[in-house]
Parts: C-alpha cells; structure tokens; sequence
C-alpha cells in the first residue's frame, strides 16, 4: 500500500448499503481501509461484524482486523431495521460463516487506540449508530481531534433548492434514532465532523441505468453487490413506489475521499431533538443562544453534492476489479 494512501477506520452497521460502501472503498488503489468496528443499527453487534468480514472476504481483503462494538444504544432499548435490508441484512443471500472472526478489542477501544497510535493519519468513517464514538469520546474527550476528519452519516440538515424538490426530504434519521443520547454526545465533542445527513437524498440515488450496469457487470464483487440489492430494491419500491437503490453509506464515503464533491455546505451547531418520526440531529439556529447548545462545537453540515459524478464514480468502482490487497501491519 502507498504511503501516500488515505487510511480510514470503518465504524458501520452492516446491512445493504454499508457493504455496497465497503466494496466502494476497498475498489479504490488510493485507499487503505486500517480496521472496522462495528456497532447495532441495521442489525445486531455481533451478526453486524460478521457481516463486516464476510464482504471483506469476499473482496480478498481478509486481513482487515472487524472488532465488535456496542451491542445496545447507551439508554434506549435496541432496535434494527431488517425490515429494509432482510433478516440477515445482506438480502437473504444464505452467505456462509467467514473464515474470520472479530477482534477482541472493543470497536471503541479500537478508535482511541488508533487514534493515539496514528494522531491525523486516519480518517473515520462512521455509517451506523453512533454509540462506538461516544464510547471512546467517554474514554477520552478529544478522541476525534486526532483523525485526519470525521465524517458521519447521519443527521438531517437544511435541504438544498434541488433537494427540496424531493417530498420524501428530511422524512427519516436512523442512526441518529437508534442512539440519539450517543448522538448528543458525538456532536457535542471537540473535533471537525462532517455531517452527510438524510437531507441530500435526492444526491444519492442510483437510477435504472446504473441498475443496468451493476447487473451487466461479472466480477464477484459486483455480482454480489447487484445481487444484495434486491432486497433494498424491492423495500423501496414497496415503501415509496420507485424501484430505486439509495446510496446512503457510500455517498457518505465519497465524500470522505473527495471534498470536492461537495456543491454546498455550512458550519452550523447540531442539536438532538425528538420529532414525529424519531430522533433526529438536525442544525437549529433558534437555539443557539440556549445553554448547553451554545457550547457546543460547530459540524460541517453537506447540503448538496454532484450527484452525477458521484454515482458514475459509484458505478466504475464495483463494475471494475478490484486492486489487489497488499500486506499490511495489523492495526
């Protein structure tokens, strides 16, 4: 792996759209994905990390250390969404064990010790429930000032003019539902976060043609993606009538990689508020002059990204091969 490459350390919930974000990554020659943890949300901790191992596995990067993380959010009771992403949350593929088996270190533990171990070498990624961070923010406040950046997916920030076009804008918040006193903690840390809310879902979408070109595509990592797929496939068209892909985790991921993607975004507080729908994370200007939120450090809030040149990088990376790993230390 280059010197050079840009290190990151997986924090993820293991269903549908986190794996199509996996195999984003590790398609890229510039990328060196050090570790992962993971964490509840889409499904539990532990079947969660073997998923982790699985879709590494698969892509031949079966060195990658998966140290499981928080079973349950820190004070609400657990739930997950297989509903969206099927009861194994990888589509009901029947997927074998992995050979592997997570780490004995705590997903929380892990960011600290990477953290300390690495100071601004590594980027974090966090695509799940938030309670891994809080964790380590527990443990030590000014954890996440040591990555390279912090980005997050989660969070509903103000919808961008082409965002509003969409009725279903700012409709859900998950990761921040399942954890929002997780949450509360992670935006009020010391750090620069970005924050990729569910606000620019009309960037993200993968439309029939780029269907199309999954489907056509015969590499085992692009099969399984395609095939994944169908089951978040068949819960969108069901929920919302369109049969689309909804490329939350991996736009997320994008814009870890590439700043340049973003076409707007704003330094603004984050605040944990309940809504009709759950928990959300979401900019609340009339609150700034409020106790505790007034503390608080600003996030980069993302409010519209070039959705078209994202997808088309999107696409090349799980219809190509994949690079070779090349050893590594463990991390």
């Amino acid at each position: 792996m280059s010197e050079s490459a840009r290190k990151i350390l997986l924090d993820v919930d293991t269903g549908i759209d986190d794996a199509l974000a996996i195999i984003y990554l590790l398609a890229k020659p510039e990328v060196d994905v050090v570790a992962a943890g993971s964490v509840h949300g889409n499904i539990d901790a532990h079947r969660a990390a073997l998923n982790t191992l699985r879709v590494m596995e698969l892509c031949g990067y079966d060195h990658i250390p998966v140290a499981q993380g928080a079973a349950e959010p820190l004070a609400q009771p657990l739930s997950t969404a297989w509903m969206v992403h099927a009861s194994d949350e990888l589509g009901n593929l029947d997927l074998p064990l992995p050979a592997g088996i997570p780490t004995t270190e705590r997903a929380a533990d892990q960011i600290l010790r990477l953290s300390l171990e690495s100071p601004g070498e590594i980027d974090l990624l966090a695509v799940g429930p938030l309670t891994n961070v809080a964790l380590a923010i527990s443990q030590d406040s000014r954890v996440l000032t040591r990555f390279r950046s912090v980005v997050i997916m989660g969070g509903s920030g103000p919808a961008s003019s082409a965002a509003k076009s969409s009725t279903a804008s700012l409709a859900m918040d998950a990761n921040i539902d399942h954890d929002p006193e997780a949450a509360d903690i992670v935006f009020s840390a010391a750090g620069e976060i970005t924050m990729v809310g569910t606000n620019l879902e009309a960037f993200l979408e993968l439309s029939e043609r780029g269907l199309n070109q999954l489907e056509a595509a015969t590499h085992a990592h692009s099969r399984f993606a395609w095939q994944v797929s169908q089951f978040y496939l068949d819960f969108q068209e069901q929920s919302g009538g369109r049969r689309v892909a909804k490329l939350w985790d991996p736009l997320a991921a994008a814009i870890l990689l590439d700043d340049s993607l973003v076409e707007s975004s704003f330094d603004g507080k984050v605040d944990v508020v309940p809504s009709e729908r759950g928990f959300r994370a979401m900019w609340l200007p009339d609150r700034r002059d409020q106790g505790r939120f007034d503390q608080r450090p600003v996030v980069r809030i993302v409010t519209a990204a070039d959705a078209e040149r994202f997808v088309a990088d999107f696409l090349e990376m799980l219809t190509t091969p994949l690079p070779k790993p090349m050893p590594q230390s463990p991390a």
